[in-house]
């Protein structure tokens, strides 16, 4: 089964704690997907974070990817809405410097 990530919406934070951004987007067409944390990675590069919620002392997840492929198939695609988003708001980026 082929799956599709559509709708991606980058929402850049001031960085805090290794949280850049958030990301929401719509899976399949079927099921709309919010507030999993893109954070960096100490090496270099970035991770998705899922939302969890706090029930006594523990943190259950709400929602998250049961394998590491379609986990991946998700990173690669808001990893590269997020590099778009970044090098189009990098004001210092010297082709979108204006004389």
């Amino acid at each position: 089964m082929n799956h599709q990530i559509t709708e991606i919406q980058i929402i850049p934070i001031k960085p805090q704690n290794g949280i850049i951004a958030f990301v929401s987007f719509l899976l399949d067409n079927s099921l709309y997907l919010s507030s999993i944390a893109i954070m960096t990675r100490p090496q270099s590069g970035y991770r998705l974070v899922y939302p969890t919620k706090k029930v006594g002392n523990r943190d259950i997840n709400v929602f998250h990817p049961i394998n590491r492929a379609f986990a991946q198939f998700i990173e690669e695609a808001v990893i590269k809405k997020l590099e778009e988003v970044m090098k189009f708001n990098d004001r210092y980026d010297s082709v979108n410097l204006r004389a």
